[in-house]
């Protein structure tokens, strides 16, 4: 994965990425103990609840098209006329899939006001927000595939920067509470999905046909991703639901200060992820035993690196809490670690699920999150009860664990790799 292979390419991508990612993920981590002395625990459960009607709204708006976009990258050229129509063609899915979620959410909108716990604008709002969100990922992810990224980096610090700002003057001088940092959100994601249309209007990515071939190839890609990034929700965000429900907004806000903290070490997965995955198709297209092995012996070395930082959090996460966020998240200290080992699991999740989608198996990808996923609602709502806002936390690391397992063996039967035989020489 990194030295001894004869390519620099992912090393310098990933500097780029690592370095974009961090600070994007600094800017926000930063305002973190300026919003905890501003906003009440309770202000802050509103706030996780937006953001987590949003997470649940990524398995439908769009419905993956940006993924199957930069699949697609890989059958054709990025400057042919079919790919223009292909990303044309992924917004057409996305108007459609939005027109649909809003239709859906218009019909129950009072039922799922008082399940969150937010007023009925900010529901219609998070629509609006997953939807242009969706166009900002667009842009993103056809200068990942190009390897662009410089530009990658600049759009994703800005719209941290920008969130940041706007956040500072709606919460701290204008004294908005939970709303100032929800708009906030909103503004900033309208004006780059602006930006990032134009950009791809100027570079000639949006060439807008009525091709039916293409949209059943997009849905036939994202349709069967539904349950997956449903999984990945119920996985990563369905908890707050559950904490609302029997502890309340106050241990909501709490829990989620706790999952910012940890949120750090996934921004850096990501970030190597995001690297990793053009150099990691390119050497599995060509299929030589030698990169394979290598590959494999590298990604055992960062599950042992990634393990190994979750157990640091056990150990000073506690005090770093408090250090942050104040006396008023102290509680937040007791499930750092317990979530910062979720995230490492997540992070050897990553490395695996790749040869998932090389092999276009997302079918199977969706049952291993379907899996985990219903194995985390019922720890859930068992170790809340045995163990309150703790129990929330290890019910994550588990279930991050048992899918990091299960998608390792199916990403083994969708593209074999030599798992065992790694140490075998050429």
């Amino acid at each position: 994965m990194f030295a001894k292979i004869k390519n620099n390419s992912l090393l310098s991508s990933s500097a780029v990425y690592l370095f974009s990612n961090l600070l994007a993920a600094a800017i926000p981590f930063a305002l973190l103990p300026i919003l905890t002395r501003y906003l009440s625990p309770v202000e802050y459960g509103e706030i996780a609840m937006f953001q987590t009607l949003i997470a649940a709204l990524a398995a439908f708006v769009g419905l993956s098209g940006v993924g199957a976009a930069a699949r697609k990258y890989y059958d054709t050229d990025l400057n042919t006329a079919d790919f223009k129509a292909y990303i044309g063609s992924c917004f057409q899915v996305l108007v459609g899939s939005s027109l649909i979620v809003f239709f859906i959410i218009f019909l129950f909108r009072q039922r799922i006001s008082e399940l969150v716990s937010l007023n009925e604008k900010w529901i219609f709002l998070s629509v609006a927000v997953a939807a242009t969100g969706f166009i900002i990922q667009m842009r993103l992810g056809l200068w990942q595939v190009k390897k662009s990224a410089r530009p990658y980096g600049i759009l994703q610090v800005s719209q941290s920067l920008s969130n940041m700002l706007l956040s500072l003057l709606f919460v701290v001088t204008l004294a908005q509470g939970a709303a100032g940092r929800i708009n906030a959100q909103v503004y900033v994601t309208f004006l780059l999905a602006g930006i990032s249309i134009y950009l791809l209007r100027r570079d000639d990515f949006l060439t807008f046909k009525w091709r039916p071939d293409q949209i059943r190839e997009i849905l036939n890609f994202g349709v069967p991703l539904i349950p997956h990034i449903g999984g990945i929700f119920i996985l990563s965000s369905f908890d707050r639901f559950v904490i609302n429900s029997k502890l309340g907004l106050a241990e909501t806000g709490v829990y989620m200060v706790a999952v910012q903290l940890t949120s750090a070490m996934g921004i850096v997965f990501d970030a190597v992820n995001k690297a990793y995955v053009p150099w990691l198709y390119e050497r599995l297209k060509r299929d030589l035993p030698e990169e394979k092995r290598q590959i494999v012996r590298w990604t055992y070395v960062y599950f042992m690196f990634v393990l190994l930082i979750a157990g640091l959090a056990f150990l000073i996460g506690p005090y770093l809490t408090v250090l942050i966020a104040g006396e008023r998240y102290a509680e937040a200290g007791k499930v750092v670690g317990w979530l910062a080992l979720g995230q490492a699991f997540v992070g050897m999740y990553l490395m695996v699920t790749n040869y998932t989608f090389y092999a276009r198996k997302t079918g199977l990808l969706s049952l291993s999150t379907i899996v985990s996923g219903l194995l985390n609602i019922g720890l859930l709502i068992l170790f809340i009860d045995l163990f309150g806002l703790v129990g929330a936390a290890m019910a994550f690391a588990i279930s991050m664990a048992v899918r990091f397992l299960f998608t390792w063996f199916v990403a083994q039967k969708c593209h074999p790799m030599p798992w065992v035989q790694f140490l075998k020489s050429a």
